[in-house]
């Protein structure tokens, strides 16, 4: 299974963008799917993550009421709605797909990856 990420890029403090993860396979449709962010410097983290059938969504804190998750498994992509952007939303964002059908906060639960797309906020 491959995961093509695209849709980041420069945006101002308060913009929006939305993140789009293509994934080449069937399979990914039946699998739970999420998006994670790494920094300059830090860890990556977990932002938000969906199940195979659209639900169990699950978002970190710190980007709650801002971003939405959502899936077209017709077309096996899966998207992040981004509003609200702030600087400290600035890091490389990776799409990936879960073991099982199921939603998951934990990096240890994916087994694909994508390559990332970076998202920068400017101030």
């Amino acid at each position: 299974v491959q995961l093509q990420a695209s849709g980041g890029g420069l945006v101002q403090a308060g913009g929006s963008l939305r993140l789009s993860c293509a994934a080449s396979a069937r399979t990914s449709s039946n699998n739970g799917m999420g998006w994670f962010r790494q920094a300059p410097g830090k860890e990556r983290e977990f932002v938000a993550t969906i199940s195979w059938n659209g639900g169990g969504i699950l978002y970190a804190d710190s980007v709650k009421d801002r971003f939405t998750i959502s899936r077209d498994r017709a077309k096996n992509t899966m998207y992040l709605q981004m509003s609200g952007l702030t600087p400290e939303d600035t890091a490389v964002y990776y799409c990936a797909t879960a073991r099982s059908a199921w939603s998951s906060s934990s990096k240890s639960a994916y087994v694909y990856w994508g390559q990332g797309t970076l998202v920068t906020v400017s101030s």
